[in-house]
């Protein structure tokens, strides 16, 4: 295992990877920076042009940008009081406060620092686990298969901000969205109505940019008119304040408990599928206030909410690593891009993608570690420009922006149908954002709905019994989680609609 590693940290060093690697990186820490633009958002318009690139090269990039862009959402979070991605929200409970506090570069690299040393702690685990968690994933059947894929989009509609039925019916239309074209075992034509358009389904590239990039976009630029501006004026041309590195270093290593928990929290978040960093950053950060000596302080500037939040952050990507390359289901939306850019190369991920490619799995191990050094020293050097960066308005991003994602799904199959899907998904996942359906569920289904179906069918022809789905006990375990996670997010829901009607005044 060693020697794999370190062979695959010789690989990456070198430019044919070390460059797409650096490259990716500080795209994501730039994108991860602008409000708006997710690291979703920014590994789909740089998959387009990974497509001539070596496979793992490619898969550098792409790690890149996802480790840079989960720290870039720091400096919107500490200068702006806006999360530059999702999974920066907690960081911006005290990383704003602090920087109001005229302490603006404490604040950003403290969060900077801790988003370092929590990734590279997740890299071992990322290193030594990710082989165990296939093994057992090789006893895994299709039945297993099948059940774990439910539970994982069950995990998903339970865990949306809004009704547990939006949640529900958007994995269904993702499901469905699969089921158009040939079916994967049979090559039977299904709901194509003789439409040479559709005839051999929805390609899964143009559908993701238009559903999560394109509606995104439309969606922030109504609000063009929100007080954004006043934020970005009371902190643009900042400078940071003269400090030294050590001494953020020994701030972060005088609470190694803190930093230890909070990169446990993030990984194990990060394995289960769907949840995602935002969760993971509020849950890491809640549990540093529960065990602080002095949780008041936590949302005035607390050091300790910085420190939990990002440590978190970045060992969530570990952690969702290691579920794409074990069980071969993506843990968020940005490693459900990062599936498809595998099959889009002929890399089949699952229980058997580290044994049958163990040059590609170390490299991606090596491309997140070097990552972290190629992260800090993008923020090292380019500071005072992201500074900068964070004040771009959205009027002038989002034209650029959409461009980019006409170009990526065009260059899929140099052909003007995939340009059409993309639009036609962009006015579905518009309609759908202002109808309170969350996108996240779609999306997994769009991903999943495939190995749903296959992994039902192989069931079903080895042995008809439907009751093996219960019976075999790994599956019966995780169609119970499943069954359990509805019956929480039902009970959460309930819960939180009578709150709301306790609260309403009676007149």
């Amino acid at each position: 295992m060693l020697d794999l590693l370190w062979n695959g940290l010789f690989n990456v060093a070198q430019w044919k990877y070390l460059l797409p690697l650096f490259a990716g990186t500080f795209i994501g820490v730039i994108g991860g920076s602008l409000p708006g633009v997710t690291i979703t958002m920014t590994v789909i318009v740089v998959l387009p042009f990974t497509y001539g690139l070596d496979p793992l090269a490619g898969l550098a990039a792409m790690t890149g940008v996802y480790v840079g862009g989960s720290t870039g959402g720091l400096i919107a979070c500490c200068l702006l009081g806006i999360p530059g991605s999702p999974s920066s929200i907690a960081t911006t409970f005290d990383g704003f406060p602090m920087a109001r506090n005229g302490e603006p570069g404490r604040a950003i690299w403290l969060g900077v620092w801790a988003s370092v040393w929590g990734g590279l702690l997740g890299a071992l685990f990322l290193v030594f686990l990710t082989g165990p968690l296939a093994a057992i994933a090789l006893e895994f059947g299709p039945w297993e298969y099948f059940s774990l894929f439910v539970l994982a989009m069950a995990m998903v509609a339970g865990l949306t901000e809004s009704s547990l039925l939006k949640g529900l019916i958007s994995t269904a239309i993702g499901l469905l969205i699969t089921v158009v074209g040939h079916d994967p075992i049979g090559s039977v034509p299904r709901f194509t109505f003789g439409s040479a358009f559709i005839g051999g389904g929805f390609p899964f590239l143009p559908v993701l940019i238009g559903i999560f990039a394109f509606a995104q976009i439309m969606t922030d630029l109504e609000k063009l008119n929100s007080p954004r501006g006043q934020a970005v004026e009371s902190l643009v041309g900042v400078r940071l304040e003269r400090f030294s590195h050590l001494k953020v270093n020994l701030e972060i290593f005088k609470q190694p408990f803190l930093l230890a928990w909070a990169t446990i929290v993030g990984l194990i978040i990060g394995i289960l599928p769907a949840i995602g960093g935002s969760a993971s950053s509020v849950m890491a950060y809640d549990q540093a206030k529960k065990f602080s000596k002095t949780p008041d302080r936590f949302g005035k500037g607390h050091p300790e909410g910085i420190i939990a939040s990002e440590a978190s952050n970045n060992a969530n990507v570990s952690g969702s690593l290691m579920t794409i390359m074990a069980f071969g289901i993506p843990g968020d939306a940005v490693t459900a891009v990062m599936l498809g850019a595998m099959t889009i190369h002929g890399i089949q991920s699952g229980p058997l993608f580290i044994s049958q490619n163990p040059d590609i799995a170390y490299g991606i191990y090596a491309a997140y570690i070097l990552a972290h050094p190629c992260m800090l020293l993008i923020c090292i050097v380019l500071m005072p420009l992201m500074l900068r960066v964070t004040s771009v308005r959205m009027a002038v991003l989002a034209p650029v922006v959409l461009v980019l994602c006409v170009v990526g799904a065009y260059a899929l199959n140099n052909i003007m149908q995939s340009v059409y899907v993309l639009l036609l998904f962009g006015v579905v996942g518009y309609v759908l954002v202002k109808l309170g359906f969350p996108l996240a569920p779609l999306i997994l289904g769009l991903i999943l709905g495939d190995q749903i179906e296959i992994n039902l069918v192989r069931a079903i022809m080895t042995d008809a019994n439907p009751w093996l789905f219960l019976t075999r006990p790994i599956s019966g375990l995780l169609l119970l989680a499943a069954a359990a996670s509805v019956g929480l997010a039902i009970w959460q829901h309930w819960r939180h609609q009578n709150r709301l009607t306790e609260e309403e005044p009676d007149f």
